[in-house]
């Protein structure tokens, strides 16, 4: 039996992609638009808050324009509280228009990167 190859067309040259980045956008495709936001804020965490502050804490969901992030400890729930504005700037800044407007701090523990 002799075997013929199947002639696919010419192969595609296009920027590669992360898996990170495909999984926002299907989840977007999906209509599961938030998780594909708090997907796309878990994976730039380290560069919206600094990877000092990112030690101490970690984003758990959205619900509606809000961001929950659980902290390790109520000292660094406090200085988080302080730095408000300066972290939902930063968020603007990453995500764009679907940045959340609210940040809420949970206490609890935060795991080590």
């Amino acid at each position: 039996m002799a075997y013929r190859r199947v002639d696919r067309g010419p192969r595609r040259k296009g920027q590669m992609e992360t898996v990170g980045d495909l999984v926002g956008k299907v989840l977007g495709d999906l209509g599961l638009d938030g998780v594909a936001v708090a997907h796309r804020i878990g994976s730039q965490w380290d560069e919206i808050v600094g990877p000092a502050v990112a030690k101490h804490c970690r984003p758990l969901g959205i619900r509606g324009a809000v961001l929950e992030i659980q902290v390790d400890s109520p000292v660094w729930s406090q200085q988080l509280q302080l730095r408000k504005t300066e972290l939902l700037k930063n968020l603007a800044e990453q995500i764009g228009e679907d940045a959340p407007r609210e940040l809420r701090f949970q206490v609890g523990y935060a795991r080590k990167r």
